[in-house]
Protein backbone atom coordinates (compact mmCIF):
# COMPACT_ATOMS: atom_id res chain seq x y z
CA UNK A 1 0.00 0.00 0.00
CA UNK A 2 1.44 3.39 -1.05
CA UNK A 3 1.05 6.40 1.22
CA UNK A 4 0.48 9.84 -0.29
CA UNK A 5 2.55 12.60 1.24
CA UNK A 6 1.42 16.23 1.49
CA UNK A 7 4.11 17.28 -0.98
CA UNK A 8 2.81 14.83 -3.55
CA UNK A 9 -0.79 15.81 -2.98
CA UNK A 10 -0.04 19.51 -3.38
CA UNK A 11 1.25 19.26 -6.92
CA UNK A 12 -2.10 19.95 -8.57
CA UNK A 13 -5.33 21.66 -7.56
CA UNK A 14 -8.33 19.29 -7.82
CA UNK A 15 -10.78 19.85 -10.66
CA UNK A 16 -13.69 20.67 -8.37
CA UNK A 17 -11.70 23.50 -6.78
CA UNK A 18 -10.80 24.88 -10.20
CA UNK A 19 -14.48 24.84 -11.18
CA UNK A 20 -15.47 26.51 -7.93
CA UNK A 21 -12.89 29.25 -8.43
CA UNK A 22 -14.05 29.86 -12.01
CA UNK A 23 -17.64 30.31 -10.83
CA UNK A 24 -16.56 32.73 -8.13
CA UNK A 25 -14.46 34.72 -10.59
CA UNK A 26 -17.47 34.99 -12.92
CA UNK A 27 -19.63 36.33 -10.07
CA UNK A 28 -16.88 38.78 -9.15
CA UNK A 29 -16.54 40.02 -12.74
CA UNK A 30 -20.29 40.46 -13.18
CA UNK A 31 -20.59 42.25 -9.85
CA UNK A 32 -17.67 44.53 -10.63
CA UNK A 33 -19.16 45.46 -14.01
CA UNK A 34 -22.54 46.20 -12.40
CA UNK A 35 -21.17 48.36 -9.59
CA UNK A 36 -18.74 50.19 -11.87
CA UNK A 37 -21.58 52.41 -13.09
CA UNK A 38 -23.12 53.01 -9.64
CA UNK A 39 -21.73 56.60 -9.32
CA UNK A 40 -23.84 57.64 -12.30
CA UNK A 41 -27.01 56.48 -10.55
CA UNK A 42 -26.40 57.95 -7.09
CA UNK A 43 -26.44 61.61 -6.02
CA UNK A 44 -23.04 63.16 -5.32
CA UNK A 45 -23.93 63.40 -1.62
CA UNK A 46 -24.04 59.60 -1.41
CA UNK A 47 -20.49 59.08 -2.66
CA UNK A 48 -18.75 59.49 0.75
CA UNK A 49 -21.04 56.81 2.18
CA UNK A 50 -20.28 54.44 -0.68
CA UNK A 51 -16.54 55.09 -0.42
CA UNK A 52 -16.61 54.43 3.32
CA UNK A 53 -18.54 51.23 2.66
CA UNK A 54 -15.90 50.08 0.18
CA UNK A 55 -13.15 50.75 2.74
CA UNK A 56 -15.09 48.66 5.28
CA UNK A 57 -15.43 45.91 2.68
CA UNK A 58 -11.68 45.76 1.92
CA UNK A 59 -10.90 45.64 5.64
CA UNK A 60 -13.47 42.90 6.18
CA UNK A 61 -12.12 40.82 3.29
CA UNK A 62 -8.64 41.07 4.80
CA UNK A 63 -9.85 40.20 8.30
CA UNK A 64 -11.96 37.31 7.00
CA UNK A 65 -9.02 35.71 5.22
CA UNK A 66 -7.09 35.40 8.49
CA UNK A 67 -9.90 34.94 10.99
CA UNK A 68 -12.61 33.29 8.90
CA UNK A 69 -10.70 30.99 6.56
CA UNK A 70 -7.58 30.81 8.74
CA UNK A 71 -9.36 30.41 12.08
CA UNK A 72 -7.06 32.92 13.83
CA UNK A 73 -9.51 35.39 15.33
CA UNK A 74 -7.99 38.86 15.35
CA UNK A 75 -9.17 41.73 17.48
CA UNK A 76 -6.23 43.89 16.49
CA UNK A 77 -6.44 44.43 12.74
CA UNK A 78 -6.09 48.14 13.42
CA UNK A 79 -2.34 47.45 13.55
CA UNK A 80 -2.21 46.53 9.88
CA UNK A 81 -4.67 49.20 8.76
CA UNK A 82 -2.68 51.81 10.68
CA UNK A 83 0.67 50.70 9.26
CA UNK A 84 -0.70 51.15 5.75
CA UNK A 85 -2.16 54.56 6.56
CA UNK A 86 0.88 55.90 8.38
CA UNK A 87 3.35 54.54 5.81
CA UNK A 88 1.51 56.37 3.06
CA UNK A 89 1.07 59.62 4.99
CA UNK A 90 4.67 59.75 6.26
CA UNK A 91 6.37 58.86 2.97
CA UNK A 92 4.21 61.24 0.97
CA UNK A 93 4.56 64.16 3.42
CA UNK A 94 8.30 63.71 3.97
CA UNK A 95 9.59 62.47 0.62
CA UNK A 96 6.82 63.11 -1.90
CA UNK A 97 6.70 59.40 -2.75
CA UNK A 98 3.75 58.28 -4.86
CA UNK A 99 0.91 56.74 -2.82
CA UNK A 100 0.88 53.77 -5.20
CA UNK A 101 4.45 52.95 -4.22
CA UNK A 102 3.72 53.69 -0.57
CA UNK A 103 0.77 51.28 -0.80
CA UNK A 104 3.09 48.45 -1.81
CA UNK A 105 5.62 49.35 0.90
CA UNK A 106 2.88 49.62 3.53
CA UNK A 107 1.42 46.25 2.50
CA UNK A 108 4.86 44.66 2.80
CA UNK A 109 5.55 46.22 6.20
CA UNK A 110 2.12 45.22 7.44
CA UNK A 111 2.58 41.64 6.24
CA UNK A 112 5.95 41.48 8.00
CA UNK A 113 4.58 42.83 11.28
CA UNK A 114 1.57 40.53 11.05
CA UNK A 115 3.74 37.47 10.48
CA UNK A 116 5.91 38.42 13.47
CA UNK A 117 2.89 38.89 15.75
CA UNK A 118 1.28 35.66 14.57
CA UNK A 119 4.55 33.75 14.90
CA UNK A 120 4.93 34.84 18.52
CA UNK A 121 1.32 33.90 19.28
CA UNK A 122 1.50 30.53 17.54
CA UNK A 123 4.97 29.78 18.87
CA UNK A 124 3.63 30.03 22.41
CA UNK A 125 0.46 28.09 21.55
CA UNK A 126 -2.00 30.97 21.89
CA UNK A 127 -5.34 30.20 20.27
CA UNK A 128 -8.99 31.19 20.47
CA UNK A 129 -9.69 34.00 22.91
CA UNK A 130 -6.03 34.14 23.98
CA UNK A 131 -4.94 34.79 20.40
CA UNK A 132 -7.61 37.48 20.05
CA UNK A 133 -6.51 39.18 23.28
CA UNK A 134 -2.88 39.10 22.15
CA UNK A 135 -3.74 40.85 18.87
CA UNK A 136 -5.78 43.41 20.81
CA UNK A 137 -2.78 44.06 23.08
CA UNK A 138 -0.53 44.65 20.07
CA UNK A 139 -3.07 47.10 18.61
CA UNK A 140 -3.08 49.08 21.86
CA UNK A 141 0.71 49.03 21.88
CA UNK A 142 0.86 50.50 18.38
CA UNK A 143 -1.68 53.13 19.39
CA UNK A 144 0.56 54.22 22.27
CA UNK A 145 3.63 54.20 20.02
CA UNK A 146 1.92 56.44 17.48
CA UNK A 147 0.75 58.82 20.21
CA UNK A 148 4.25 59.21 21.60
CA UNK A 149 6.49 59.13 18.52
CA UNK A 150 7.87 62.48 17.43
CA UNK A 151 8.40 61.87 13.72
CA UNK A 152 4.77 60.71 13.51
CA UNK A 153 3.63 64.01 15.08
CA UNK A 154 2.37 62.19 18.17
CA UNK A 155 -1.32 62.87 18.85
CA UNK A 156 -1.53 65.55 16.14
CA UNK A 157 -1.16 63.02 13.34
CA UNK A 158 0.02 63.66 9.80
CA UNK A 159 -1.66 65.87 7.23
CA UNK A 160 -1.11 64.91 3.61
CA UNK A 161 -0.24 67.98 1.49
CA UNK A 162 -3.10 69.09 -0.74
CA UNK A 163 -2.07 69.49 -4.38
CA UNK A 164 -3.32 72.42 -6.48
CA UNK A 165 -4.44 70.10 -9.28
CA UNK A 166 -5.63 66.54 -9.75
CA UNK A 167 -3.01 63.84 -10.08
CA UNK A 168 -3.32 60.12 -10.72
CA UNK A 169 0.31 59.62 -9.73
CA UNK A 170 -0.36 61.16 -6.31
CA UNK A 171 -3.92 59.77 -6.04
CA UNK A 172 -5.48 63.19 -5.46
CA UNK A 173 -8.63 64.43 -7.13
CA UNK A 174 -11.46 66.84 -6.46
CA UNK A 175 -13.54 65.69 -3.51
CA UNK A 176 -16.51 64.67 -5.67
CA UNK A 177 -14.40 62.88 -8.27
CA UNK A 178 -15.69 59.44 -9.26
CA UNK A 179 -12.09 58.24 -9.14
CA UNK A 180 -12.45 58.09 -5.36
CA UNK A 181 -15.14 55.48 -5.93
CA UNK A 182 -13.50 53.50 -8.71
CA UNK A 183 -10.11 53.14 -7.00
CA UNK A 184 -11.40 51.35 -3.87
CA UNK A 185 -13.79 49.35 -6.06
CA UNK A 186 -10.83 48.03 -8.06
CA UNK A 187 -8.83 47.42 -4.85
CA UNK A 188 -11.78 45.49 -3.41
CA UNK A 189 -12.12 43.41 -6.59
CA UNK A 190 -8.40 42.58 -6.52
CA UNK A 191 -8.61 41.67 -2.83
CA UNK A 192 -11.50 39.32 -3.55
CA UNK A 193 -9.66 37.83 -6.54
CA UNK A 194 -6.64 37.10 -4.32
CA UNK A 195 -8.92 35.56 -1.69
CA UNK A 196 -10.69 33.36 -4.24
CA UNK A 197 -7.37 32.22 -5.67
CA UNK A 198 -5.89 31.49 -2.27
CA UNK A 199 -8.74 29.59 -0.63
CA UNK A 200 -9.11 27.38 -3.72
CA UNK A 201 -5.37 26.70 -3.90
CA UNK A 202 -3.64 23.87 -2.07
CA UNK A 203 -2.11 26.22 0.55
CA UNK A 204 -5.55 27.69 1.17
CA UNK A 205 -7.10 24.25 1.50
CA UNK A 206 -4.41 23.25 3.97
CA UNK A 207 -5.07 26.44 5.93
CA UNK A 208 -8.77 25.63 6.22
CA UNK A 209 -7.97 22.06 7.21
CA UNK A 210 -5.67 23.38 9.95
CA UNK A 211 -8.48 25.66 11.12
CA UNK A 212 -10.86 22.70 11.37
CA UNK A 213 -8.42 20.24 12.99
CA UNK A 214 -4.83 21.31 13.50
CA UNK A 215 -3.83 18.06 15.20
CA UNK A 216 -5.02 15.88 12.33
CA UNK A 217 -3.36 18.01 9.63
CA UNK A 218 -0.06 18.09 11.49
CA UNK A 219 -0.27 14.30 11.87
CA UNK A 220 -0.33 14.13 8.06
CA UNK A 221 2.97 15.98 7.94
CA UNK A 222 1.57 19.40 6.99
CA UNK A 223 3.55 22.34 8.38
CA UNK A 224 0.70 24.19 10.09
CA UNK A 225 2.61 27.32 11.02
CA UNK A 226 3.92 27.80 7.47
CA UNK A 227 0.45 27.95 5.96
CA UNK A 228 -1.02 29.96 8.84
CA UNK A 229 1.68 32.62 8.49
CA UNK A 230 1.15 32.78 4.73
CA UNK A 231 -2.54 33.44 5.35
CA UNK A 232 -1.71 36.11 7.92
CA UNK A 233 0.64 37.87 5.50
CA UNK A 234 -2.02 38.09 2.78
CA UNK A 235 -4.65 39.25 5.29
CA UNK A 236 -2.44 42.01 6.70
CA UNK A 237 -1.37 43.22 3.25
CA UNK A 238 -5.00 43.59 2.14
CA UNK A 239 -5.91 45.46 5.32
CA UNK A 240 -2.93 47.81 4.87
CA UNK A 241 -4.14 48.66 1.36
CA UNK A 242 -7.43 49.82 2.88
CA UNK A 243 -5.43 52.00 5.29
CA UNK A 244 -3.45 53.57 2.46
CA UNK A 245 -6.56 54.53 0.56
CA UNK A 246 -8.18 55.85 3.75
CA UNK A 247 -5.24 58.22 4.28
CA UNK A 248 -5.40 59.39 0.66
CA UNK A 249 -9.14 59.96 0.74
CA UNK A 250 -9.26 61.90 4.00
CA UNK A 251 -5.75 63.44 3.58
CA UNK A 252 -5.08 62.90 7.27
CA UNK A 253 -4.22 60.11 9.65
CA UNK A 254 -3.87 60.22 13.43
CA UNK A 255 -3.38 57.58 16.13
CA UNK A 256 -7.10 57.11 16.79
CA UNK A 257 -7.99 56.96 13.10
CA UNK A 258 -5.24 54.41 12.43
CA UNK A 259 -4.91 52.25 15.53
CA UNK A 260 -8.06 52.95 17.55
CA UNK A 261 -10.31 50.20 18.86
CA UNK A 262 -13.09 51.16 16.44
CA UNK A 263 -10.77 50.44 13.50
CA UNK A 264 -10.47 46.81 14.57
CA UNK A 265 -14.22 46.52 15.04
CA UNK A 266 -14.79 48.12 11.63
CA UNK A 267 -12.78 45.25 10.15
CA UNK A 268 -14.46 42.36 11.95
CA UNK A 269 -18.09 43.48 12.30
CA UNK A 270 -18.95 43.43 8.56
CA UNK A 271 -17.49 39.95 8.22
CA UNK A 272 -19.36 38.64 11.28
CA UNK A 273 -22.65 40.21 10.15
CA UNK A 274 -22.29 38.98 6.57
CA UNK A 275 -20.83 35.57 7.29
CA UNK A 276 -17.39 34.58 8.57
CA UNK A 277 -15.46 32.17 6.37
CA UNK A 278 -17.43 33.00 3.21
CA UNK A 279 -16.35 34.89 0.09
CA UNK A 280 -19.30 37.24 -0.19
CA UNK A 281 -20.30 37.61 3.46
CA UNK A 282 -17.94 40.54 4.19
CA UNK A 283 -19.42 42.47 1.25
CA UNK A 284 -22.97 42.03 2.52
CA UNK A 285 -21.89 42.98 6.02
CA UNK A 286 -20.11 46.10 4.74
CA UNK A 287 -23.24 47.05 2.79
CA UNK A 288 -25.10 47.01 6.12
CA UNK A 289 -22.45 48.65 8.32
CA UNK A 290 -21.40 51.43 5.92
CA UNK A 291 -24.80 53.15 5.56
CA UNK A 292 -25.64 52.35 9.20
CA UNK A 293 -22.54 54.16 10.47
CA UNK A 294 -23.45 57.22 8.42
CA UNK A 295 -27.04 57.08 9.68
CA UNK A 296 -25.84 57.00 13.29
CA UNK A 297 -23.43 59.87 12.66
CA UNK A 298 -26.27 61.88 11.10
CA UNK A 299 -28.51 61.28 14.11
CA UNK A 300 -25.77 62.46 16.46
CA UNK A 301 -25.13 65.59 14.37
CA UNK A 302 -28.76 66.57 13.92
CA UNK A 303 -31.11 64.35 15.93
CA UNK A 304 -34.90 64.56 15.57
CA UNK A 305 -36.79 66.16 18.43
CA UNK A 306 -37.60 62.89 20.21
CA UNK A 307 -33.88 61.90 20.11
CA UNK A 308 -32.36 65.23 21.12
CA UNK A 309 -30.91 63.62 24.24
CA UNK A 310 -28.52 61.68 21.94
CA UNK A 311 -26.92 64.83 20.51
CA UNK A 312 -23.14 64.66 20.86
CA UNK A 313 -23.24 61.23 22.48
CA UNK A 314 -20.12 59.19 21.85
CA UNK A 315 -20.07 55.43 21.50
CA UNK A 316 -23.61 55.15 20.12
CA UNK A 317 -22.33 53.44 16.98
CA UNK A 318 -20.53 50.82 19.08
CA UNK A 319 -23.70 50.20 21.11
CA UNK A 320 -25.76 49.74 17.93
CA UNK A 321 -23.14 47.38 16.48
CA UNK A 322 -23.24 45.37 19.71
CA UNK A 323 -27.01 45.02 19.55
CA UNK A 324 -26.82 44.11 15.86
CA UNK A 325 -24.19 41.47 16.56
CA UNK A 326 -26.30 39.96 19.35
CA UNK A 327 -29.30 39.75 17.02
CA UNK A 328 -27.19 38.20 14.25
CA UNK A 329 -25.64 35.63 16.59
CA UNK A 330 -29.06 34.62 17.96
CA UNK A 331 -31.09 34.51 14.76
CA UNK A 332 -28.45 34.19 12.02
CA UNK A 333 -25.53 32.41 13.69
CA UNK A 334 -23.60 32.07 10.43
CA UNK A 335 -24.20 35.64 9.33
CA UNK A 336 -26.64 36.91 6.73
CA UNK A 337 -25.02 35.29 3.70
CA UNK A 338 -23.86 32.18 5.51
CA UNK A 339 -27.31 31.44 6.94
CA UNK A 340 -29.11 32.07 3.63
CA UNK A 341 -26.65 29.84 1.78
CA UNK A 342 -27.12 27.04 4.29
CA UNK A 343 -30.91 27.19 4.11
CA UNK A 344 -30.89 27.21 0.30
CA UNK A 345 -28.71 24.10 0.29
CA UNK A 346 -31.29 22.31 2.45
Amino acid sequence: MTMTTPSAVSQKTPHYLQSSARGQYVILLVGFAAFFFLPYLLPASAQPIVVRTLIFAIMAVGWNLMSGFGGMFSFGHAVFFGIGAYTDAYLLAQTGLSPWTAMVIGAGLSAGVGVLIAFLCLRYKLSGSYFALATFAFAQMFLLIAQNTGFLNKTEGINIPLLPEESWAMMQFSQDSKNYYWIPLVLLALSLAVTIWYINSRPGQFTQAIRDDATATEALGINAMKYQLTTVALSCAITAIAGTFYAQYYLFVGPAQAFGLTVSTDALIPAVIGGVGTIWGPLIGAAVVGPLSELVAGILRDPPVFLEFLSGTSGLDVAIYAVLLIVIVIFLPKGIYGTIRERLRK
